[in-house]
């Protein structure tokens, strides 16, 4: 229950985060330290929304490639427009995530991409609306009644 209400606000105070569970301040402040030497917490941000950051164009890009250099994973990672990259299992070696300003910016970002040693194909889906999404979903305690 902690961790959801910390998803929804991350800028509650302690006070108000133990009120809303049953906890002091305090109480709250020890669990959420707990929380984060667990790694259950990795870190604290904000939500950014995208287009109004001037990145309205999202695209899933599916890479594979006929060798992996030691280096590919530092090579994407410098790519800024690159929110995230996955090793996957299916059609393709990786998945990456990609948020551009327009589709001119997405191609030279795939040129980019095919540049990486290794590299051998590219698929890309551009994402025309986004329903939702959402963070992992932890389950808190049932409260009774």
């Amino acid at each position: 229950m902690l961790i959801g209400l910390l998803q929804e606000d991350a800028t509650q105070s302690y006070a108000a985060l133990g009120a809303a569970v049953g906890l002091s301040g305090g109480a709250a402040h020890e669990r959420v330290r707990k929380l984060r030497e667990r790694g259950l917490i990795r870190r604290t941000t904000v939500e950014i929304d995208a287009a109004a950051a001037g990145r309205p164009v999202l695209a899933y890009v599916m890479v594979d490639g006929n060798t992996w250099m030691g280096g590919t994973a530092e090579a994407l990672r410098a790519i800024p427009e690159i929110e995230e990259a996955h090793v996957i299992a299916g059609p393709a070696s990786l998945l990456v995530k990609v948020r551009t300003s327009s589709t001119r910016e997405l191609q030279e970002v795939l040129r980019r991409v095919f540049g990486v040693d290794g590299v051998s194909a590219t698929q890309t889906v551009v994402v025309l609306e986004t329903f939702f999404e959402r963070g992992v979903h932890v389950p808190g305690p049932q409260r009774p009644g």
